[in-house]
């Protein structure tokens, strides 16, 4: 956490300009609370405030608060109960404690005490952090400041984010070599666990480990315990965090010399997704990186021989929307879907997606310390090809190598890339591997 310090007075810059520029005294920001289920007495999973993880490295800590103010050391106020049916938040240790004015309260109420300041407050958090007499009012342009700026990373942050896909890219392996011995999703999801050091609760999202058709799913959600007859190929969308900070990777494989057909795709999908990375740079639209990826989707639709068109033919008529409808990727960060994707300025205003794309989640131009992902796929998705085959471009579409690829589901390659001001993109992804070798 050498940068950390200069991350901090970072944040205290810009919050001092926010608050300045929207006509707030002080910035609040509420840590959040955790929520039971519905009629049950079972919290949900803690998701931190992402603002209050931007300030400090806790990601599980409920009813503590930040207080920034400008001249002054940012307050925490740092909830540690005396709990005797869990485990409490341990003793605050670390560089932000010597940088930061502690207060340690052992009620959630308690807090209210030192939120209680004269001025206009600006109160950062969900509804139901409120207290008395300190409601979350959000106030959006302040917000707006906020979240155009945090696009762009310290040397703190990349820091994390570079841990991250380590502590992801070692997990990977563990997966893929589970996979190559014919274990189920479940186990290769147990795999996964043991690898990078998680439990279920510490990912970032939710594993996705399909195996053979399950890999059309995109968000497919469940781990089937079964092992089963044949495991063809196999998609892993995970990531991991490190101080609050995610990767997000994903990668397919296949059982290697099995099948020829679906391994020269695999391998023209590789050799796409290298080119499309190799496309974020400074000033770069990412919108266009999109709208590239569906060229070299039609591309290899066409090589591959799986449709018989014009690259310009299939991208007029959307036959590459069949083949991968999600967008190339989004921001990453404190979330990993990052807040700011749309915004086109700071005071909120939106870039618009490209027509006939609506699942693209970054419009942004590309700028020096964002990080963002390159994920393109191309997949066989049954409700789609039924589209497919009922439209006008369907008698150019080689049915039987369809049919037969959508034995394997589809493909999907990940990888997490920093945006940088001079020179090609950093890989986070592609580096943390090459550092297993």
């Amino acid at each position: 956490m050498n940068t950390y310090a200069q991350h901090l007075t970072l944040l205290q810059t810009q919050a001092e300009s926010a608050l300045a520029r929207s006509g707030f005294d002080a910035l609040l920001i509420a840590s959040g609370i955790e929520k039971f289920a519905f009629l049950g007495d079972r919290p949900y999973l803690f998701a931190p405030n992402p603002h209050f993880k931007h300030w400090l490295p806790l990601s599980n800590h409920p009813h503590s608060w930040i207080v920034v103010r400008p001249g002054h050391k940012p307050r925490v106020v740092y909830f540690q109960p005396d709990d005797y049916w869990h485990v409490p938040p341990s003793q605050p240790t670390g560089e932000w404690v010597e940088l930061v004015e502690l207060i340690v309260i052992g009620r959630a109420e308690d807090a209210a005490a030192h939120l209680k300041l004269t001025g206009r407050l600006a109160i950062v958090g969900e509804a139901d952090a409120a207290l008395d007499g300190v409601v979350p009012n959000n106030p959006p342009d302040l917000l707006n400041l906020l979240h155009y700026q945090r696009a762009r990373k310290s040397g703190y942050e990349l820091a994390q984010m570079r841990a991250a896909s380590g502590r992801a890219a070692i997990a990977h392996l563990a997966a893929r070599d589970a996979f190559m011995a014919g274990a189920s999703e479940a186990e290769i999801h147990r795999a996964y666990l043991v690898a990078s050091g998680h439990t279920d609760r510490d990912l970032p999202y939710g594993n996705i480990v399909a195996l053979n058709e399950h890999c059309a799913v995109l968000h497919y959600q469940y781990q089937d315990v079964q092992r089963p007859p044949e495991s063809r190929s196999f998609l892993i969308d995970a990531g991991a965090q490190v101080n609050g900070y995610a990767s997000d990777i994903t990668r397919t494989w296949s059982s290697q010399g099995r099948d020829a057909d679906f391994d020269a795709l695999l391998a023209a999908m590789e050799k796409a997704q290298l080119a499309l990375v190799d496309e974020v740079r400074d000033g770069v639209d990412y919108r266009d990186i999109h709208l590239s990826t569906h060229r070299r989707i039609a591309a290899i639709l066409q090589s591959q021989g799986i449709v018989k068109m014009s690259v310009e033919a299939m991208l007029e008529q959307r036959v590459t929307s069949i083949f991968m409808p999600h967008g190339i990727g989004h921001l990453l960060g404190l979330q990993v879907h990052d807040v700011g994707g749309f915004m086109e300025d700071e005071h909120g205003a939106v870039a618009p997606k490209p027509e006939g794309h609506p699942y693209l989640r970054l419009t942004r131009k590309l700028q020096a310390g964002m990080v963002v992902t390159i994920e393109p796929g191309l997949y066989f998705i049954p409700t789609l090809l039924r589209q497919l085959r009922a439209g006008p471009a369907s008698a150019a579409v080689n049915w039987p190598l369809v049919e037969h690829l959508s034995r394997f589901g589809g493909i999907r390659i990940e990888d997490d890339v920093v945006c940088r001001a001079e020179g090609g993109p950093e890989n986070l992804t592609r580096d943390a591997f090459a550092a297993l070798v």
